[in-house]
């Protein structure tokens, strides 16, 4: 599989304003085993986005990793996104400890490409999750977040 990442990050930034408005960066694009996608994006700390006790909103923090998550998801199917729409179905997400400073968020397809691909072309509508980890740029984890996605047929 070819990604053209910043063919995928100027896609995201284009189709979604809010992650333009958060200024979202895009910083890693990159294929993984059966045709899986791998995206990091950062939030860079800026008081525009803190909350009540100076680290990133988590309404910022969700953005990033959903950022993320929808990259993923451009990255892996945009050769089917002729005859389908992706569509956010449910997100989860935990905070697991405070951010500060600039985060992180790494989205990780959680199902075969070819797999959803096979369920699309006989019919039916494919769910399925991206993983996203919401670290400090340290490395430290400091949140989840799971975003089911299917692909609406067009």
């Amino acid at each position: 599989m070819t990604i053209d990442s910043r063919q995928v990050a100027a896609g995201i930034l284009e189709a979604v304003p809010f992650a333009r408005t958060l200024g979202i960066e895009f910083v890693e694009v990159a294929p993984e085993a059966e045709g899986g996608v791998r995206v990091t994006v950062r939030l860079p700390d800026s008081p525009a986005t803190h909350n009540h006790v100076g680290g990133p909103h988590a309404g910022a923090m969700f953005t990033l990793g959903e950022t993320a998550s929808g990259a993923v998801v451009l990255a892996a199917f945009a050769p089917l996104l002729d005859r389908a729409t992706p569509l956010a179905v449910r997100a989860e997400i935990a905070y697991r400890k405070l951010a500060m400073g600039p985060v992180r968020a790494t989205a990780r397809l959680g199902r075969p490409v070819a797999e959803v691909v096979a369920e699309l072309e006989s019919g039916s509508r494919p769910e399925f999750p991206v993983r996203v980890e919401i670290a400090t740029e340290e490395g430290r984890p400091t949140g989840e977040l799971t975003v089911v996605w299917t692909l609406r047929p067009n």
